[in-house]
């Protein structure tokens, strides 16, 4: 098959790729038949990974603008619960277009909110995945603790806790390639949740070979309630469920102490960080360094665009080097390469992939030609890209097919997109 070889990037060199599959990166001679790709004074990374999402969220983006996350949630639960599968396929196709001109070429979309229990809407997800172009890990998520068992979700968005698990099978046998739809067992969060669906979903995660994703540790008043309710901790209570384990990520982590940010790094249990959706709901801030340094895997989240405005996935890497900073008081310890590795390799490692994430032979040509037109007068291209204005991607590919060109979608009309979201929106408004 022919090779296509990326010249001219200003950092890190040129990269080539056939079939899918990176095959040479830095000094890479020319070869008769080659197809050259210019990024002339441009930045090429590896796509980016996106490891927490709610695409749904698209659709209730500036509402409760003054909440925490329960009052947040309290606001939304009701809205979202008027939402049909058309909704959150519009959602999603917005979404995941917006993350693929932010650089995003794989994202983990953990999708709760089933209406009136018609899990079609996972179909409608990995449809938009596809129209966009990306690598999607579907996290079929759930809830089946409502209002009236103590839970904080109203009764009429949790779902019975057998249909769940039946619902989990099906939308395996008919989405999951292990590829390009990659599904995991995702329960909400331990306040929304059973013990019994925890258990169970892990069961069934093991017995076909997915991986388990949950909300945990994101707020103090989390903490307080599973203190209340179950007298440990949300790490031990996890714990407890069989879920303190290496096929495990879980989104925020925030208020961890040093025994449970050792008691993570020891079984590999992997954290989404979400920087801007943690300040905007003022969660506080994850302990990236520590988890790293005790053997977690990190990744960045951008979480739901309802907590985090932007849905893009490239801001992300500037926040989480201010986030670290501020958080260290120093300034030297969290650098542009640091922010990078999160929004790469960190997040594959959270996914449980290998071949994504790097710059490297043997690698699938995820790959993202950054603009550096603008950026030429700062002496350091990676930290221009970290530090410098937030901008939209010149070329995206994806297993080393188009899914961005010259800083349009190839598959989508985003305009069409929006314009329709944007009418569904209004719907919802009060």
């Amino acid at each position: 098959m022919t090779r296509t070889v990326v010249r001219g990037a200003r950092w890190p060199g040129n990269v080539a790729f056939r079939d899918g599959w990176i095959t040479a990166v830095g000094d890479v001679p020319a070869e008769p038949g080659d197809v050259v790709l210019r990024a002339d004074g441009d930045v090429l990374t590896a796509g980016l990974v996106n490891t927490h999402h709610h695409l749904y969220q698209w659709l209730t983006r500036g509402w409760a603008v003054d909440a925490d996350l329960f009052g947040w949630l309290t606001t939304l639960y009701p809205v979202w619960a008027r939402l049909d599968v058309e909704d959150v396929r519009a959602a999603a196709a917005v979404g995941l277009a917006e993350l693929a001109l932010s650089g995003c070429t794989t994202a983990a979309d953990h999708h709760y909110a089933v209406p009136r229990g018609d899990d079609t809407v996972f179909d409608a997800i990995a449809d938009a995945a596809g129209q966009v172009g990306v690598r999607l890990h579907l996290a079929r998520g759930s809830m089946d603790l409502g209002e009236s068992d103590g839970g904080l979700p109203p009764d009429a968005v949790v779902e019975d806790l057998d249909a769940i698990l039946a619902s989990t099978e099906r939308v395996v046998a008919d989405l999951h390639d292990g590829e390009r739809v990659t599904v995991t067992v995702a329960p909400c969060s331990p306040f929304s949740v059973t013990d019994r669906l925890l258990r169970e979903s892990a069961d069934l995660a093991r017995r076909l070979g997915l991986r388990l994703h949950t909300h945990l540790a994101e707020t103090v008043e989390e903490e307080r309630d599973s203190l209340a309710r179950f007298g440990v901790r949300p790490v031990e209570y996890l714990a407890r469920q069989g879920w303190l384990a290496s096929d495990v990520w879980i989104a925020h982590g925030i208020h961890l102490d040093d025994a449970e940010v050792a008691r993570l790094g020891a079984a590999g249990t992997g954290v989404a960080h979400c920087p801007s959706s943690n300040a905007r709901l003022a969660a506080g801030s994850c302990r990236v360094r520590d988890l790293e340094a005790a053997g977690a895997p990190v990744g960045l989240g951008v979480d739901g665009a309802a907590s985090n405005e932007v849905g893009g996935l490239q801001a992300e890497l500037r926040q989480a080097l201010y986030t670290a900073r501020q958080r260290a008081g120093d300034a030297t310890v969290f650098g542009p390469a640091d922010a990078l590795r999160l929004g790469t390799e960190g997040g594959a490692r959270c996914l449980g992939r290998d071949d994504i994430g790097r710059l490297e032979p043997g690698r699938r040509a995820d790959l993202v030609v950054w603009p550096g037109d603008d950026l030429a007068d700062m002496p350091d291209p990676l930290a221009a890209l970290v530090l410098g204005p937030v901008r939209r991607a010149r070329h995206v590919l994806v297993g080393g097919e188009p899914v961005v060109t010259d800083g349009q979608l190839v598959g989508a009309d985003l305009r069409a997109l929006h314009a329709d979201l944007a009418r569904r929106a209004r719907r919802l408004r009060p």
